[in-house]
């Protein structure tokens, strides 16, 4: 028996609203930034519906953005390991055929030892970040291999790879931290040992490329070629869509069937996107990505201003009358740590049938005495359904 067994077709509006990098931890100084944010409308749905505590793979590990979406989205991601380069380029909507390699990218600043300084180039801009990959596209070349360059968004950059012979299964070029110089590439499998020194001549011609720019180096990423995943209607009966923005994370869902929707330039466009597609779908997803960027910056104080922006939007969300609404996140990202982390994520479902517990604000400590305990955060999706009326009784 499949899940897909029980699901009946009874009308219902499902809403999971990602706030991307939400969780965090308390210390001896502080509480985490959403502990600490000002959160009326947050501590409402929380006092209304039934909190936990949601774990993207499991204890202790520490994933990206892909792997916790995929969870989110109801799939085991140990079982679905995909780069970051095949999840953006769906996102872009690029044509990845079999065989094709793509993978993520960071502009990036050098030292004078060739040490990376900021992963991130600044946060440089759009408008000077496409002028940069504008120039990598028109000037670096490999022999017998295309290479495509696109930018996403700041600092953000694909690459695609289409040629003979091609192999996924080769290391991260971004050593993840600074003061240490990028990481050469290298092969994880025979068969990619090419693919691996193909990586090292296009290392070459892009620093070329790139002296006298905003950056010095790109740093790569998440390496794949194309997958096919079953979707969310042969998995769950559910008629899919998104409003997010980022094209990473469009990417993920497309990769799981749903339909993209325009791209709009905030949250609460997003959520007036939603109610102008109320009825063509059964399950939306939205995306806020400001707490995840300050929580990669240690900036503090931004991360507990995005969460009270977010905050201000719930009732907006609420106006749409989802049977179910779910808020959580794909990773903690704290402040402390400048990255993401293994912490569990805060996690509140709301809804006519979804049942109340103790908690009355939405926070780690505070959600970690919900109803819905410690979690899968895969199983989260099931929950909406059977919350939703959407699941039928099993067995006798």
């Amino acid at each position: 028996m499949e899940l897909r067994d029980l699901v009946n077709d009874r009308p219902a509006h499902l809403v999971l609203l990602v706030v991307d990098g939400l969780g965090g931890y308390a210390d001896a100084r502080h509480g985490s930034e959403l502990e600490e944010a000002t959160t009326p409308n947050l501590d409402q749905l929380a006092a209304e519906g039934s909190c936990g505590v949601a774990l993207p793979a499991g204890p202790g590990i520490t994933v990206g953005s892909g792997p916790g979406h995929l969870a989110l989205f109801g799939y085991d991601p140990l079982e679905y390991d995909l780069g970051r380069g095949l999840l953006s380029a769906l996102g872009l909507g690029v044509d990845l055929r079999p065989g094709d390699l793509a993978a993520r990218g960071n502009l990036a600043t050098l030292d004078a030892d060739d040490n990376v300084v900021d992963r991130r180039a600044g946060r440089i801009d759009d408008a000077r970040a496409r002028a940069i990959v504008d120039r990598l596209e028109a000037g670096v070349s490999l022999p017998d291999v295309e290479v495509s360059f696109r930018h996403v968004s700041e600092h953000r950059v694909l690459l695609v790879l289409r040629g003979e012979g091609l192999d996924p299964r080769v290391g991260d070029l971004d050593p993840q931290r600074t003061g240490v110089p990028p990481l050469a590439p290298t092969a994880t499998a025979p068969e990619a040992e090419r693919t691996a020194r193909l990586l090292e001549q296009l290392d070459a011609a892009m620093r070329e490329a790139l002296v006298g720019q905003d950056a010095d180096v790109v740093l790569f990423r998440g390496f794949d070629t194309h997958h096919d995943l079953p979707s969310m209607q042969e998995r769950f009966g559910l008629r899919p869509a998104t409003v997010a923005t980022y094209p990473m994370y469009r990417g993920v869902a497309k990769l799981v069937g749903m339909d993209l929707l325009p791209v709009v330039d905030s949250l609460g466009e997003q959520i007036a996107l939603m109610a102008d597609r109320w009825n063509d779908y059964d399950y939306l997803f939205a995306h806020e990505k400001a707490a995840d960027s300050a929580g990669h910056d240690g900036r503090r104080d931004a991360k507990i201003a995005a969460i009270e922006a977010v905050d201000a939007l719930v009732p907006d969300l609420v106006a749409l009358a989802p049977d179910v609404l779910c808020i959580t996140a794909d990773h903690a990202a704290p402040t402390q740590l400048s990255s993401h982390s293994w912490h569990p994520v805060p996690t509140l479902l709301w809804g006519e049938a979804v049942g109340r517990d103790a908690v009355t604000s939405f926070g780690e400590r505070a959600c970690a005495a919900g109803m819905l305990g410690h979690l899968r955060t895969q199983d989260l999706l099931p929950l909406m359904l059977a919350s939703a009326r959407r699941l039928e009784k099993y067995g006798a």
